[in-house]
């Protein structure tokens, strides 16, 4: 035993070996320590799924990583303060609890994100199952809110931990916050577009939107842009200030579909088949129930260079813009059928030359006739 005690004495560098080995023993207890919290935590994890309360299944798999981690962590600076550092020129027991307190205030951080990460799922996946999508966008939203507002504090924190002046910190910010304003105009001017999109609510994630020669599908409403899926799926992101000042067309919110269009027949038709031409049609309108009968027009329109035109204006009861090419079809076709049905025809383009008189002397026409 005395010759154990005698060789724990040996010192290194002016160390005894015994601290060495008390240091080593800090970090692999550290370490061990971090396993079984891990185990513990897994355990803790199956018992909180099986309770109806939700919250403590987020709350648990958030404190997990940052628990083991605190654990792992608290025996490496263990095993810093067990070692004799010096006191000058550098306290580094002094540097080692500060950096102590500010990877513990990491920690904590680190919580609060996981945790509200956590909440976001969850709201996600509750949003997702309601009918109205607004919840569906805030949820970003706020997860990036909150998140961002936790990264400044925690900034702010470890800065006056390690011995800055905070106060003349974000009193330089004050300074500089003006030119900052005017540097990062535009990025303001975005978030109060956002704010003007969430307050007026224009359009949803989802929607097929048209504003310029921008046209898609809105995947995602940011803080600073929208993101836009092209019809040729490519992704737009477009400023969010550009909606408080541009027209935004949200072809989504349209109740119904418009067929507008002009059929022209020859003018050889007689007033009464035109005239019986058009009740047929009205009747067309009414019978189809893929075309509103609230409101239509159907009349003889115009006497064309070439036709006689007659004017149709419905409504098809379906917004979707497949389904709504397919009901036109299907009217167009039985169009086509009912005035075959009357034995009338469609006009084409054509032109009739009169001529005011003929040469008397044809033969002498034909003679000069070049050969």
């Amino acid at each position: 035993m005395e010759t154990i005690l005698q060789f724990l004495r040996i010192e290194l560098l002016g160390i005894a070996l015994w601290v060495y080995l008390a240091s080593l023993g800090s970090i692999v207890v550290g370490f061990g320590g971090r396993k079984l919290v891990h185990v513990l935590f897994k355990r803790l994890i199956r018992l909180t799924e099986k309770t109806a309360v939700k919250f403590d299944d987020i709350f648990i798999t958030a404190l997990a990583k940052p628990v083991e981690w605190a654990v792992a962590l608290g025996g490496i600076f263990v095993s810093l303060l067990i070692l004799p550092f010096p006191k000058a020129p550098i306290d580094f027991d002094r540097f080692i609890t500060a950096m102590m307190s500010s990877v513990a205030l990491v920690l904590v951080i680190w919580f609060c994100t996981r945790l509200v990460d956590g909440i976001a799922d969850w709201w996600d996946t509750k949003a997702a199952q309601t009918e109205s999508r607004l919840d569906d966008q805030l949820v970003p939203i706020i997860r990036k809110s909150l998140k961002a507002f936790l990264y400044v504090i925690g900034v702010v924190l470890i800065l006056q931990n390690l011995g800055y002046s905070v106060s003349s910190l974000l009193a330089g910010l004050g300074i500089g916050g003006l030119a900052m304003a005017m540097a990062a105009k535009d990025t303001v001017a975005n978030l109060f577009g956002s704010l003007v999109i969430f307050l007026d609510k224009p359009f949803q994630v989802g929607d097929w939107i048209e504003m310029g020669s921008v046209e898609g599908t809105v995947e995602e409403i940011g803080l600073r842009t929208t993101r836009i899926r092209t019809f040729a799926n490519s992704v737009i992101s477009v400023p969010n200030s550009a909606f408080t000042t541009d027209p935004c067309n949200n072809w989504s919110r349209m109740k119904k579909r418009r067929i507008k269009m002009s059929i022209g027949v020859t003018y050889s038709t007689p007033s009464r088949k035109l005239d019986q031409l058009v009740n047929e049609i009205r009747q067309l309108i009414a019978d189809n129930p893929k075309i509103r009968n609230d409101f239509y027009l159907v009349n003889f329109d115009n006497f064309g260079p070439s036709s006689l035109d007659i004017f149709i204006y419905c409504f098809t009861e379906t917004t979707n813009w497949g389904e709504f090419l397919q009901a036109k079809q299907e009217f167009m076709l039985s169009i086509m059928d009912k005035v075959a049905s009357m034995g009338l025809s469609f006009a084409f383009p054509t032109q009739s030359v009169h001529l005011e008189s003929l040469p008397t002397d044809l033969g002498a026409l034909t003679s000069q006739r070049p050969r």
